[in-house]
């Protein structure tokens, strides 16, 4: 059955691809391809420094995940002429950036130091926006309001780590928040208007797949611009490795035509305004101490996803009841 507004760029978010992507809705906004470029700018989390815990969460190693260019040695500057640079060499070339705060938690310092770090990427030419990621627990109204002002002059989004929907989960894999604190900071940003996306990881041990697709209901009610999922992965040297090694019974690894199948199932489910990010993750092989996918990169991956779209003839939101 066709949707209600089959027809050329028939789906709600104005194009024939079967879900609302990332790049079009930036294509929308700005009539070009934008880029984010990736920074590490030295901060630390929370549950990393004792504020709250050590250690940090079971499943994470920055390393992994990491860009070569990315380091905090480097300034803000550096690291976005390097990553322009990395983008030109492996990718298709982009005319606008977005500086792409990512390692740990950038919100996680005094507000005076923020501005100085956001401003100096603001002023780099063709950066034409922030992507902050952090966590619930490190905004704070001041902050909020600060970057609502900001938003009035560039594109600002706050992408905020969750990764489950579960507090059982979050305690196991020990974020240091529970699900209602990340829906109250979710809704506080969204409420000034900025740009708010989440992260999710699927797979993550103890959740069973029908609480997992149950998510896509929860996810769906919040009022976000973006959302981003990765399929759970055993690092090396994080403290999932060793509960993997220990008790690998424990974990539910999906293999890859696995995830697609369920993948789909979810995305029929979730609310069609989202904008996906991501539908998985993708680290080097080195840092794999898991079962992966082989060579598939995170591009051929979406292929795979949408060519099974395309033949089961479903789209994101399919089955999404407001």
């Amino acid at each position: 059955m066709k949707p209600a507004w089959s027809g050329k760029n028939v789906f709600p978010w104005g194009h024939e691809r079967r879900f609302n992507t990332y790049s079009s809705y930036f294509m929308n906004l700005y009539g070009t391809r934008v880029q984010k470029l990736s920074i590490d700018a030295g901060f630390t989390c929370p549950n990393r420094d004792g504020s709250k815990g050590r250690g940090g969460c079971t499943y994470c190693n920055n390393d992994a995940f990491n860009p070569s260019y990315c380091k905090p040695s480097k300034s803000i500057t550096q690291q976005i002429e390097e990553g322009i640079i990395f983008h030109r060499n492996r990718y298709r070339r982009a005319d606008k950036y977005l500086a792409y705060f990512q390692a740990y938690s950038n919100t996680y310092a005094p507000l005076e130091t923020l501005k100085k770090l956001y401003e100096e990427a603001l002023s780099y030419p063709g950066v034409i926006g922030l992507v902050i990621g952090t966590r619930p627990d490190c905004i704070d109204d001041e902050k909020l309001h600060y970057l609502k002002v900001l938003s009035g002059r560039c594109y600002l989004a706050l992408e905020y780590g969750i990764e489950s929907c579960y507090n059982k989960t979050l305690e196991r894999i020990n974020r240091g928040h529970t699900f209602e604190e990340a829906e109250k900071a979710v809704r506080a940003t969204a409420e000034l208007g900025i740009n708010t996306g989440v992260h999710f990881i699927l797979g993550l041990p103890g959740e069973s797949k029908e609480e997992m697709l149950a998510e896509a209901d929860i996810i769906s009610r919040l009022p976000l611009t973006t959302v981003k999922f990765h399929q759970l992965q055993i690092i090396r040297g994080t403290t999932m490795e060793k509960e993997y090694r220990k008790k690998p019974e424990d974990f539910q690894l999906f293999t890859l035509d696995e995830y697609i199948d369920f993948f789909i199932r979810f995305l029929e489910r979730l609310n069609p305004s989202i904008v996906v990010e991501r539908f998985t993750g993708e680290v080097p092989p080195r840092f794999l101490a898991g079962p992966g996918w082989g060579e598939k990169r995170t591009d051929q991956v979406m292929n795979l996803i949408e060519k099974r779209l395309e033949a089961l003839d479903t789209w994101q939101g399919r089955l999404y009841k407001p």
